[in-house]
């Protein structure tokens, strides 16, 4: 499998034996369940469907699309599309074990959304710096934003302010530092997507 659903637990470090302190992530990765198993007959394409985490109050049809695999319903369902025919079956649990320490992985989640930001938070501008000589009001305002008469209006994608963050970030080559078996953990090094508690994905 190339890939499983977790969930952020939050950031540490970890010395290493020449007393370096690196920091990490750690991850609560899995266990996952195969619930669904798509061809290209049936469905136009290969791919395995894999869900984590139990749904609290999960409706009829998520009910019998999980009694398929023997589970219960859950709570995030991704597919994964780049796996070998025959690897896995129909309600396999897959777990943390997939990964080794030392190899790279890549991560994707959701950013931390921000709300409505201004240009020097949303676009680093440095605004106009001193107070002096009549600034009344414009130390971060973004200054002109196009020509009047012609073209008479604003270019798309001008760089101004607007709702920042809650977007899907993918972070790659992360150093995978530790597998806890017996917990479902896997520690990362370096930082990731997302808020404590949010869903991950971790890929190889």
């Amino acid at each position: 499998m190339p890939g499983l659903i977790g969930k952020k637990i939050g950031m540490t470090s970890i010395f290493d034996t020449d007393g370096k302190n690196y920091p990490c992530t750690v991850i609560e990765l899995g266990p996952c369940v195969v619930t669904q198993i798509k061809s290209k007959d049936v469905d136009g394409y290969a791919a395995v469907q894999v869900a984590f985490g139990d749904k609290k109050r999960p409706n009829k049809s998520a009910i019998g699309h999980a009694k398929k695999a023997k589970t219960i319903a859950k709570q995030k369902y991704v597919e994964f599309r780049d796996f070998t025919e025959g690897s896995v079956a129909l309600g396999d649990t897959l777990t943390v074990d997939m990964f080794n320490e030392g190899e790279f992985v890549d991560v994707a989640g959701t950013s931390k959304g921000k709300g409505f930001q201004g240009v020097v938070k949303r676009h680093g501008f440095a605004g106009v710096g001193q107070a002096t000589h009549g600034q009344h009001n414009r130390l971060r305002a973004p200054g002109s934003i196009g020509a009047g008469s012609d073209p008479s209006r604003v270019f798309k994608g001008t760089r101004m302010g607007g709702r920042m963050g809650n977007e899907r970030v993918k972070i790659q080559n992360l150093q995978v530092l530790k597998v806890d078996s017996d917990q479902n953990v896997l520690v990362v090094k370096g930082s990731i997507p997302g808020a404590r508690q949010s869903v991950v994905i971790v890929e190889k």
